[in-house]
């Protein structure tokens, strides 16, 4: 059923006899429906974002680690709340609720490992512990599982050892510290809240990070611009399955992924590097780089039909007559990782042939690429690209590497507060639009269905909001993911008005150091045969 109604709502309803557009029972006009309350009024609420986040924290004291000044016998519970900076245009809070209580007779046993790590293993063993919670186990001073000079052990699920120190306003200021890092961090949140917050108070890396989004499609590119001279075997197909796929089985919870590869033959950078006499090599400087990424972007042929956002990971093999080719920072040093990423679109690395020995070698060289020294470059970029980078931690601070997860139990959690934050600012920006559209036109026509999907998405914030302030993060995140699908499905169906057409703000490039490859891991993936002739590309179906 269609109804067209002249005027439309706008952050309120109209008042009588003006008419409401969504058809309600709102007195803003003949009522057209029997169904929910106006929805303009939730709309209104969503843009002022309050939110409310709250972590359960249970604190855990091993035999010989309670302060003397405890308040009062274990167990027992507290309430922290604390404001996160964000802006002034968005009111957020955090509210840690806490348990304090002693180990178990199992817990007891599981610490008495012979390392931390160990201990962790065992200690996850017993827990459930739920996405967004965290555990933090109180040691003696003199315990074994933290060498001398560190004080906090941060493992790779959701669970913390903590050197027990001079009384409770020490320990209190270590947990405040320890839940920063592990949940919610100030950063995170002000990134998801980019459009929200004014720019002089976000950091340099806040408006970074990928946008939430229902799916990303990952392509791997290999750039040979001379094949005459080079011939280049990668096993991406191996290298996808050993230590890309379990990163992505990891981040399934917060997105869809498909994987694609390519080859792409005489495909040159949009710029001409230059020759250094001194070191006989041929350098890009930091100020070319973003004039890299557009010629090649053309040849990738791969995000004008994608219907989620392309991460791109490029690895170049530069013609013979500009090897060897390497990256230099602003300050004129070389890169380690000889590679770069720009935000919101992926990463470049250039990756050098050894020159043969005797001038007379026969060409094409066969070139077998080193995938384990590429793929750590690629895993730290895509750790980049999401904003799963370390915060900066204190000399006293050990963390677990996650092994060939690619990312910690915690650092996931992160990335969920991050993209359920988002996807309600989202939404709320979304149906917000669509509501002052409405009002700048007097004639329009609103389906039901479209209306429908205004309610849904107004409902599924409210009920994401409110799994927040309960601390039950994986529910509020789904709630989330549901106000989008339906906001977008009502902002963009053909019958709501078309939204302005905005020009694209071009990203700019930055460097970054490369990070260690963590772990191993030896599925097995169909791929794609490498083969093709010149100046073709083969693509594998995404998986």
């Amino acid at each position: 059923m269609k109804q067209s109604v002249p005027g439309a709502a706008g952050p309120r309803c109209a008042s009588p006899p003006s008419p409401c557009c969504w058809g309600c029972r709102c007195g803003g006009g003949r009522p057209r429906r029997t169904g929910p309350r106006c929805p303009t009024a939730g709309i209104a609420a969503l843009g002022r974002l309050p939110l409310q986040l709250s972590v359960p924290i249970s604190v855990v004291f091993a035999p010989g680690s309670v302060p003397a000044d405890l308040p009062r016998q274990l167990p027992y519970r507290d309430v922290r709340e604390e404001p996160v900076p964000v802006g002034s245009r968005s009111d957020v809070a955090a509210r840690y609720e806490e348990l304090y209580r002693g180990t178990t007779a199992r817990e007891v046993a599981a610490l008495g490992a012979a390392t931390a790590r160990e201990a962790d293993a065992a200690l996850h063993a017993l827990q459930d512990a739920s996405p967004g919670s965290l555990t933090v186990y109180v040691v003696p001073e003199s315990s074994p599982l933290l060498p001398q000079g560190t004080d906090v052990y941060v493992g790779k699920h959701r669970s913390a050892l903590l050197r027990a120190g001079q009384g409770l306003a020490a320990l209190r200021a270590r947990l405040q510290q320890l839940t920063w890092v592990m949940s919610l961090p100030a950063t995170s949140i002000a990134a998801a809240l980019a459009d929200r917050v004014p720019d002089g108070q976000l950091g340099p890396d806040a408006r970074r990070h990928l946008k939430s989004s229902l799916g990303y499609e990952i392509t791997f590119s290999l750039l040979n611009p001379d094949p005459k001279s080079h011939d280049v075997d990668w096993d991406i197909e191996g290298a996808v399955g050993r230590y890309v796929q379990p990163v992505l089985d990891k981040l399934s919870v917060v997105a869809n992924f498909s994987v694609d590869s390519q080859i792409l033959y005489y495909a040159v950078l949009g710029v001409t590097p230059r020759f250094d006499k001194e070191s006989s090599s041929f350098l890009l400087s930091a100020h070319s780089l973003p004039h890299v990424i557009n010629p090649v972007e053309a040849r990738l042929g791969s995000s004008a039909a994608s219907l989620y956002p392309v991460l791109n990971f490029l690895l170049y093999v530069p013609e013979r007559s500009h090897s060897p080719l390497y990256i230099q920072d602003k300050d004129g040093a070389p890169v380690p990782t000889n590679a770069f990423h720009s935000p919101r679109w992926g990463g470049i690395m250039i990756y050098n042939v050894e020159a043969p020995a005797s001038p007379q070698a026969s060409l094409p060289l066969h070139v077998d690429v080193d995938m384990v020294r590429v793929m750590e470059v690629f895993l730290a970029q895509l750790r980049l690209l999401f904003g799963i980078s370390r915060e900066e931690l204190p000399p006293e601070f050990q963390v677990e590497s996650p092994g060939n997860e690619g990312l910690a139990d915690w650092e996931l959690d992160r990335l969920l507060w991050a993209h359920t934050v988002e996807n309600i600012a989202t939404v709320a920006t979304t149906l917000t639009s669509l509501a002052q559209l409405l009002d700048q036109i007097s004639n329009i026509v609103i389906k039901d269905d479209v209306a429908s999907e205004v309610y849904h998405a107004v409902a599924s914030v409210q009920d994401a909001m409110a799994e927040l302030a309960e601390g039950r993060l994986r529910s509020a995140f789904q709630a989330s993911k549901e106000a989008v699908t339906s906001s977008e499905r009502a902002f963009f169906d053909p019958s709501s008005p078309p939204p302005p057409l905005l020009p694209r703000r071009p990203e700019v490039c930055h460097l970054h150091p490369a990070l260690p490859a963590h772990g191993r891991s030896h599925p097995s993936l169909p791929g794609q045969d490498p083969a093709g002739r010149p100046g073709s590309a083969r693509r594998s179906p995404p998986k």
